[in-house]
């Protein structure tokens, strides 16, 4: 079973910064579009942004201006830089990937273990 590997949410103060990191193992075969979600209390889980494999990004509204994403093929990681962060931003961020995991296999879609960040006023 493939697990996507979350790291980098936690704790930070209106108008600040964090960068959350997002793995998937070496062992994969491909890896299309990847992607960011948030689900705070309450409320359903939303695309925050997500990436092409040709780097191409697309962002919520909520979001644009204030975070980035970004990919390291290399590394077979996904980042989301979240800047000028607000209380509204405070939710479960969970990572998503289209994969392959052999050259025969089929193209599924994988989930890290999500990791909380909350952004206190």
């Amino acid at each position: 079973q493939v697990q996507l590997v979350e790291s980098g949410g936690g704790l930070v103060q209106l108008g600040g910064s964090l960068r959350l990191s997002c793995a998937a193992p070496g062992s994969i075969f491909s890896i299309n579009a990847m992607g960011w979600y948030r689900q705070a209390p309450g409320k359903q889980r939303e695309l925050v942004a997500a990436i092409t494999s040709g780097g191409k990004p697309n962002y919520a509204d909520s979001v644009k201006g204030r975070f980035t994403i970004s990919r390291d093929n290399a590394k077979n990681t996904v980042y989301l830089q979240m800047n000028s962060l607000k209380p509204e931003d405070t939710a479960v961020y969970s990572c998503n990937g289209i994969l392959k995991t052999s050259p025969g296999g089929q193209t599924r879609s994988y989930w890290g273990q999500g990791t909380q960040l909350t952004v206190s006023s």
